[in-house]
Parts: C-alpha cells; structure tokens; sequence
C-alpha cells in the first residue's frame, strides 16, 4: 500500500475557511503514520512557522507551500466585473530553500503589486520567481480544471503547456481529487485525459480544510 501524504491542506490561517489547527492536524497527521504534511493556506504564509516547528515536535516532513491566487493575465489588471473572473488557484511547493525563499518573494509581491479582491501574483513573476518551486494545478478553481469544465480543452493543455515551461516539465502536475463533489468527478476524468495529452503528472490531493468529517 503506498502512503498518502497530504500536499493540499489548509489551516486556520486560511482565515474563514481553513479549520485545521496547526498543532492538531499535525498530531492527527503523526497518528495516522503519516511521514510529511504540506501547509498550502490561501495566499498567506502567516502559518509557515508554526507549521514547521509542531510538524518537526510530532516527528513529520513539513513541506512548505501556499495556495496562490493568479490572475489571468497581468496581476496589475482591474479590469475585471467579479472576483470569480479576477483570478485562478494554484498550489505552490517549495522543494529547497531557494524554493522557500522564492514563496516569500511571491507572496510578498502577491500583497504589494496583484492586490484586486485576493492577493495575486501572474505568470509573469512566477516565472521569475519558479526557482525551486514545484505547481500543481489547483482545485476546481485551479486554471485547467476551470478550462476543462467549460469544454475548453485545447486551452487547458495551452495552459499547461505555459506552466510546464515556467516550472519545469517534471515540477508541475494536476491535482486529482476523491471528493464526492459531482464537478469535481467530472473534471478528474478530464484532467486524466489532458494528463494524457501533455505529460504532465498527476498528484492526489483532498483540498483538506477539516480535521474530521463531521467538522
């Protein structure tokens, strides 16, 4: 049986969302056998800290990330009539420190440069800043699984194509999910095909941003 190791998760600095306590969910994540535990909250990195001092106290990998929010084009433009247009998710992973150090630059920028309803940065510094850092493709708000739901197929694999060529072929992936959520089934069935048809990895996640199911 292969281990599963948790490399979407988010925690109570994902604020109104996340409900993973930091010194929790690593207790719970060391309970259950697992090795490592990602730490990917919503445009923050507020949490990376603790995260990585209670992961090391229950004897786990931490693995540093951050879900990200991008803008479509250039994060300057406001252009846009709703926050469901002004941005995608992508989950970013520091696989070194220059990985980690390039995470901090990004979310600062995300702040200071991308601000229109969330923090955003673009592909722009992301390329500048891809050094060390490992993509994968998000969740249903995820770029390719928002192209693949709208039967845009040929602009999905566009999409990853861009992404391979900034991260690097072998760092990004798409993200498949066991949720039970019906677009999501639908999506996953799509992201194996578009998996087919570019290369690109697929990685399970679970989007985690509960302790337990009845939460």
């Amino acid at each position: 049986m292969k281990e599963f190791v948790h490399l979407h998760l988010h925690t109570e600095y994902s604020l109104l969302d996340g409900m993973c306590r930091i010194g929790k969910v690593t207790q719970l994540a060391h309970k259950y056998g697992m090795k490592a535990l990602a730490v990917t909250d919503h445009g923050t990195m507020a949490g990376v800290l603790k995260f990585y001092e209670e992961s090391l106290r229950h004897g786990l990998k931490p693995i540093i990330g951050v879900e990200m929010y991008i803008a479509p084009e250039s994060r300057f433009d406001q252009k846009y009539d709703s926050k469901k247009e002004a941005f995608f998710h992508i989950t970013l992973l520091a696989r070194n420190n220059q990985g980690y150090q390039n995470l901090l630059k990004l979310s600062t920028l995300s702040y200071i440069e991308g601000f229109y309803y969330k923090q955003r940065i673009d592909k722009e510094i992301l390329a500048k800043y891809s050094e060390g850092l490992i993509a994968l493709g998000g969740c249903l708000k995820g770029e390719a699984s928002s192209y693949v739901l709208n039967g845009d197929m040929d602009k999905a694999a566009e999409t990853v194509s861009l992404y391979q060529d900034i991260v690097g072929r072998d760092n990004f992936y798409l993200e498949v999910m066991d949720n039970k959520i019906p677009d999501q089934e639908k999506a996953n069935r799509l992201l194996i095909e578009l998996s087919g048809k570019t290369g690109a990895g697929l990685v399970a996640t679970n989007d985690c941003h509960y302790l337990k199911k009845e939460d």
